[in-house]
């Protein structure tokens, strides 16, 4: 599919039937756009739709094993992008073109200091004319990125950084030499809320300033209807549909399109207050065509109050970081100060905050994998504080953990059926092979897998399955509490509302107590009927969840809704 930009000018950036294959499969299939100088454009898609294959094309780092076909030109580089020799293109790289990763603690060197890191960028290619003034420079461009005290963070090691502050330096480097293309690859979906809006404005401010064109590419449409002009959108490699974000948003042509749209609208539910899905978008109706674009979801049926089956009092949680000094004190660290609340049965609470908050603490205190300086934490009738692993055995039986990231959690070499018969092999069980197998056959089908899956191993289902799967392992014991970390961050839009959906329905048919952990504040809009809102270890805002997503009371609160990215609310006309 080609595609013109419609300006006299040459394009910055053409790209003609592009093709990427391993062996006889192929990964992308005749990809054709151009771009305009200072243009934007999103290119989105599920895993393996082959968008970050044709970023990774267009800097001529393809691994050996994969083919290249088509062409690439970009304005001002005489050689033809794919065919360029090696030494051409390290001439390019970091100069015309530049890109911004997912993670850059991988991207970075962890023993080379911040601010040499970005003045290698200019000294490679001689837009300084000495170290020192590389330094200075870099100085300056780390101060460009509104990165707190330059002079003190280029003085840093990347590992001394937060997880905001890196992207910063990784933009700083990437735009350092005025590149005529930036490539952003997901380069906020690890970050929180509020500093994934502070990225993506930076981002935006530095493209503009320079007359950068981006290639913005990301599974988060909010994001693109945020940042982008124009989008792609791949499906198994293949262009289905282009054009300006307001007509594709709008009105799809393609059904993928469509489907994308409504998987990633999560302020729109069917009949049944379902999220809709690939298979269900259908029925989706875009924002703009909806009587009251923008609207929230309902709020979940809120279960009958019961008596309190969690409760914390005046909880804290200190940790000593190593010395900086050789004979100094240790710094002290309040994870947690002074937290308390309770949790009645059948309630759903969502706990939201920055990273840094205390949330991650909390969780691994009420679980039973971390004890607490202070306070007292009562969980299903246990006492965390001071317990013995063998009184945390109620706690085991009671409470179970779905994790962000289900292959860090999922053991490689134990087969599925293993994985989650496991927790049945606790004491106090009395289940034989037979009946451990009956029960793993009937988790399996209640999260939507094959009875055949039991024989297989983790790296042989998508990240999808793989979270069905660790939620088959945490409710096969029939636990009162499910306590969800970050579920969903890791999966595309599409699997999310599955997963979603499916712990909703599971929630509702087991009675579950279901604690939720997330950065994303619309999913725990949707998925619970309070929210607890945590700073710097504290409890700033409590309250139920339309309560405080439509009228917080703490500035902090305010704060996150306000930097939380909706699809629909980008998606609204500007009264």
């Amino acid at each position: 599919m080609n595609e013109e930009i419609g300006i006299a000018d040459e394009p910055l950036l053409r790209v003609d039937n592009l093709g990427i294959a391993a062996g006889a499969t192929p990964l992308v299939s005749e990809l054709s756009f151009s771009m305009a100088a200072g243009e934007r454009i999103g290119l989105i898609g599920e895993s393996g739709s082959g968008k970050s294959l044709t970023a990774t094309a267009l800097l001529g780092l393809l691994p050996e094993e994969l083919a290249l076909t088509g062409s690439a030109h970009l304005r001002g580089f005489a050689p033809e992008l794919f065919t360029a020799g090696d030494k051409a293109m390290r001439g390019l790289r970091g100069d015309g073109i530049s890109m911004v990763f997912q993670e850059p603690l991988s991207a970075l060197n962890p023993l080379m200091k911040v601010g040499a890191q970005v003045a290698e960028v200019m000294l490679v290619h001689r837009t300084v004319p000495t170290r020192a003034a590389g330094q200075r420079r870099a100085v300056e461009l780390l101060a460009s990125v509104k990165i707190p005290d330059p002079a003190q963070a280029a003085g840093a090691y990347p590992h001394q950084l937060s997880g905001g502050q890196r992207q910063r330096v990784m933009i700083a480097m990437a735009l350092a030499n005025d590149p005529q293309l930036l490539l952003a690859d997901e380069p906020t979906t690890a970050l929180d809320v509020t500093v994934q809006s502070q990225v993506l404005e930076l981002i935006s401010a530095q493209v503009s300033e320079r007359g950068t064109g981006l290639l913005f590419i990301t599974h988060d449409l909010a994001v693109v209807a945020n940042m982008c002009t124009r989008v792609l959108v791949l499906n198994k490699g293949r262009l289905v549909e282009s054009g300006d974000i307001d007509r594709i948003f709008t009105a799809p042509a393609h059904p993928y399109t469509r489907a994308l749209l409504a998987a990633s609208d999560i302020s729109a539910t069917d009949a049944r207050g379902r999220l809709f899905t690939v298979d269900t978008a259908a029925g989706y109706v875009p924002p703009a065509l909806r009587e009251a674009p923008g609207t929230a979801a309902p709020a979940p049926r809120r279960a009958a109050a019961g008596p309190a089956l969690i409760t914390a009092t005046n909880l804290g949680r200190t940790y000593h970081r190593a010395r900086t000094k050789a004979f100094g004190p240790r710094p002290v660290v309040k994870a947690l100060d002074g937290v308390g609340f309770s949790i009645a049965a059948g309630e759903r609470v969502g706990i939201v905050g920055e990273s840094g908050s205390g949330k991650t603490t909390l969780l691994r205190i009420l679980a039973g994998l971390d004890a607490p300086s202070t306070g007292s934490a009562v969980v299903a009738g246990t006492e965390v504080a001071g317990a013995k692993e063998a009184d945390l055995a109620p706690l085991r039986r009671q409470l179970q953990i779905v994790f962000q990231d289900p292959m860090g959690s999922l053991d490689p070499r134990m087969k599925v059926a293993d994985i989650i018969a496991e927790p049945l092999l606790v004491p106090g069980r009395k289940l034989d092979a037979r009946g451990r197998e009956a029960a793993v056959h009937k988790m399996l089908g209640l999260v939507g897998l094959d009875p055949e899956s039991a024989s297989r191993y983790p790296h042989q289902f998508s990240g999808g399955q793989r979270q069905r799967i660790s939620i088959a392992r945490a409710l096969v014991n029939r636990p009162s509490i499910l306590v969800a970390d970050e579920p969903v961050s890791a999966l595309d839009v599409s699997v999310r509302a599955q997963v979603l959906n499916l712990l909703a329905d599971l929630v509702d048919e087991y009675a579950l107590t279901l604690l939720m952990v997330s950065h994303d504040l619309s999913v725990v809009r949707h998925l619970c009927d309070r929210v607890i809102v945590m700073k710097d270890g504290r409890i700033v805002e409590t309250g139920d969840t339309e309560q405080i997503y439509n009228n917080p009371a703490h500035p902090y609160t305010a704060q996150l809704v306000a930097s939380s990215l909706d699809l629909a609310e980008e998606l609204a006309p500007t009264p």
